[in-house]
């Protein structure tokens, strides 16, 4: 196994992304909801308005990882942040370093940009994820809960607005 590299993604890597996002909704068991195209990925990181950004880790030059995220606000830190959506590894290259590799090129983009803070979220029965990010510096906020509306709950205030 050659060492990865770390480079931000292209259009051109959009079907290997969302090929890894299969994955990653099918080890999160979320498969049934997963309703993104390569259309709407690319749309997201490239289009008119992107609203997100990528990293890929390749390795003996296939993409084996990547990293989405994007700019958040903090109003009590007062600066962006960078919220990482989803960090995914292929399973035989985890444990190999590239998912180290793939924070650490957050943290420089986040520091480059001078943002106060990453955040993501982790799902509670992920214990090797949970360990991997305490390793790595990170808090767990325990008394912290997601909140989320769907399309639907979306489009139902909006009609309560008038």
């Amino acid at each position: 196994m050659s060492l990865p590299t770390i480079r931000p993604a292209s259009s051109t890597d959009v079907p290997a992304i969302q090929a890894m996002i299969c994955e990653l909704a099918e080890f999160e068991n979320m498969s049934d909801e997963l309703v993104s195209s390569e259309a709407c990925l690319h749309e997201a990181l490239f289009g008119k308005l992107p609203c997100a950004e990528a990293i890929i880790a390749e390795s003996g030059g296939q993409a084996v990882a990547f990293a989405l995220f994007f700019t958040n606000y903090s109003t009590f830190v007062g600066r962006p942040g960078l919220y990482l959506e989803d960090v995914y590894v292929k399973p035989e290259h985890r444990g190999s370093g590239i998912g180290t590799g793939l924070l650490q090129a957050l943290a420089g983009i986040a520091a480059q940009r001078n943002y106060g803070r990453m955040d993501w979220s982790v799902l509670d029965w992920n214990q090797r994820a949970i360990d991997f990010y305490e390793k790595h510096g990170a808090t767990v906020m325990q008394e912290w809960r997601i909140v989320r509306t769907d399309q639907g709950g979306i489009q139902t205030l909006a009609a309560e607005a008038g």
